[in-house]
């Protein structure tokens, strides 16, 4: 993790944290870092969501773009897996999401995408963090700033709504299924999926119902979406419909929510696809991918089905290097995050959402039933806000704590402590057979956390 770029890209408040001018250079370095020396005509597909300031730092970065003689292909509104297809199908030098996810409305990020549709490498970034702070001659860049382009060689502006238009197209072709006996419920979180999930539920025959899908710059994620899955849940119960699924404002996670209004998380997801898969034949060394934040529950039920699994750090970008390195197909996180690594490089929230429905429409069952053999233990999160998330996590006395309350829970719970990768926070959770033991674990290692004066 950098000084600006954490696990998911740069991120931070609009106009304060993350600013204009940041979009600004940016554009700027990738148009020259990609040109081989000004040999190569670089050629950049951008998206954004719906907050307000996504629209200013569209511009700046497009400015930077074209100074440095790149071409800049916009898909104006579109999702971050979108960006991720049209950049790896359409022969782009890299892609830019602007988006801070499940952020609220204040917050941006830009997100950099190579040409295979995968985030960005650490060296990419380590450059681009040279350039942010002024370092041009340890880029090997003479003068001021890094050349201008001029005449014939700034770069075009292309409107390329038909990249967005073909991604549409090609997750309807995914569905092997007709959707047209179910009432489907969408919560587009009034952010990028506001238009794209409808047009693909109804295309494929779904009777579609959308909520928070009248997205105005600042009610992104606002009481809506992934995040807020409860809103979902009341609404599918109180209209009698047969499933629901919930995205983030960048729709790149999907949480759904079964014909009862309960919840089917992340875990749950990747529980019914996989054994989905296994019954096709078709989940690779019979194993999917989760994180350290998965539900014992998740591991316990997988155990059941008599599928393995790898465990890595919290982050899809993780995830999704296990998936590359390993060959497996099926990956995600608790959060909404999953990969399905035969038709994406990152989560893709509609995607998912497509896959539970052709594992309902197989199965003949309805979504609570697949999702009945995953017993979620009790788990409680809480975020300390620190200093320095290094010296919490390297305390002797905040480790001796943490390590006390595993023992203290055994093989019925777990603890764990971990460092956010966008906020300057540390996240304490536990999980045990009961809310209290819970409560109790995370609460005595947060206090050890304020008596050491590290928060």
């Amino acid at each position: 993790m950098g000084k600006y770029f954490g696990t998911d890209g740069f991120r931070g408040e609009a106009g304060t944290t993350l600013t204009a001018e940041h979009a600004y250079k940016i554009g700027r370095f990738l148009g020259w870092y990609f040109s081989e020396g000004g040999n190569h005509k670089v050629s950049a597909i951008v998206g954004k969501d719906t907050r307000r300031s996504s629209y200013m730092f569209e511009y700046a970065i497009v400015a930077g773009l074209t100074a440095s003689g790149a071409d800049a292909y916009m898909l104006h509104v579109t999702t971050t897996p979108s960006v991720s297809y049209v950049a790896a199908h359409d022969d782009f030098d890299f892609g830019i999401m602007i988006s801070a996810s499940h952020n609220p409305f204040y917050d941006n990020g830009i997100k950099l995408i190579n040409s295979k549709g995968e985030k960005f490498d650490d060296n990419a970034i380590a450059a681009i963090e040279l350039y942010l702070d002024g370092k041009l001659d340890e880029l090997g860049v003479k003068g001021a700033d890094l050349p201008m382009a001029s005449g014939e060689r700034i770069g075009q502006i292309i409107d390329y709504a038909a990249g967005r238009n073909r991604y549409i197209g090609y997750l309807i072709s995914l569905s092997k299924s007709s959707f047209k006996h179910f009432h489907v419920g969408l919560d587009c979180a009034n952010g990028s999926a506001w238009m794209i999930a409808k047009n693909v539920f109804d295309a494929l025959g779904a009777k579609t119902h959308t909520i928070n899908a009248s997205p105005d710059g600042l009610n992104i994620n606002n009481n809506a979406g992934s995040t807020h899955i409860d809103v979902l849940a009341k609404y599918v119960k109180e209209n009698q419909l047969d499933i629901g699924f919930a995205f983030d404002g960048d729709a790149d996670r999907c949480i759904a929510v079964d014909e009862n209004g309960n919840v089917v998380n992340g875990d749950h997801i990747i529980y019914i696809l996989g054994t989905m898969l296994k019954k096709r034949g078709e989940l690779s060394h019979n194993k999917v991918v989760a994180t350290i934040m998965s539900n014992i529950g998740l591991f316990r039920a997988l155990d059941a089905a008599g599928i393995d699994y790898d465990v890595t750090t919290v982050g899809d970008r993780f995830v999704y290097e296990n998936m590359v390195q390993t060959g497996n197909c099926l990956g995600g996180e608790q959060s909404g995050h999953v990969i399905l690594s035969k038709y994406a490089t990152t989560g893709d929230g509609i995607l998912t959402a497509i896959q539970i429905m052709e594992a309902v429409i197989e199965s003949k069952q309805p979504l609570s039933k697949l999702a009945e053999p995953v017993k979620m233990f009790p788990q409680v999160l809480k975020n300390v806000k620190v200093r320095d998330k290094a010296a919490v996590m390297n305390d002797k006395a905040v480790l001796a704590k943490t390590k006390e309350m595993g023992e203290h829970l055994g093989k019925d719970g777990r603890v764990l402590l971990r460092e956010s990768g966008t906020e300057p926070v540390i996240r304490v959770m536990a999980e045990a057979k009961s809310l209290d033991e819970c409560e109790y674990c995370v609460n005595e290692i947060i206090e050890v956390i304020h008596e050491r004066k590290l928060g």
